[in-house]
C-alpha cells in the first residue's frame, strides 16, 4: 500500500496540512516500512490547487491519502480514482499513518 499524506514539511514529524490544496508537500509513505518519497506541491499557488494536486496525487498510484482538510472537487477526483480519502486529520504524518493503519484493521 501507498499513502499521499498532505504535510507542511518533509519528514514524518512534520505536520499533516489542513489545506489539501496548498500545501507545500505530499509524502508518499508505505505504512509498513515507513519508507517514504517527498514531493514538493508545484501547484500551492495555482487557481484551483486542489483540483489539480487531486490529478497528480492520482498519477503517484497511491491506494489512500491522509489530509487535514479538502474540498469536494478534489475529494471527487480521488474518490472517482479509487483512492481512500481520511480527512480531517490532525497530528505528525507518522502519527496519522500509523493511527490509519490501527483503523483499517
Amino acid at each position: 500500500m501507498r499513502i499521499g499524506v498532505i504535510a507542511e514539511g518533509d519528514s514524518l514529524d512534520s505536520y499533516v496540512a489542513e489545506d489539501f490544496g496548498h500545501a507545500p508537500f505530499f509524502l508518499i509513505v508505505d505504512p509498513d516500512t515507513m519508507d517514504y518519497q517527498v514531493v514538493k506541491n508545484e501547484h500551492a499557488n495555482a487557481i484551483g490547487a486542489g483540483m489539480k494536486v487531486a490529478d497528480a496525487i492520482v498519477a503517484l498510484k497511491v491506494d489512500a491519502v491522509i489530509t487535514g482538510g479538502i474540498g469536494h472537487h478534489g475529494l471527487d477526483i480521488l474518490n472517482k480514482a479509487g483512492i481512500h480519502v481520511a480527512y480531517d486529520e490532525e497530528g505528525t504524518v507518522e502519527e496519522c499513518v500509523n493511527d490509519f493503519k490501527r483503523r483499517r484493521g
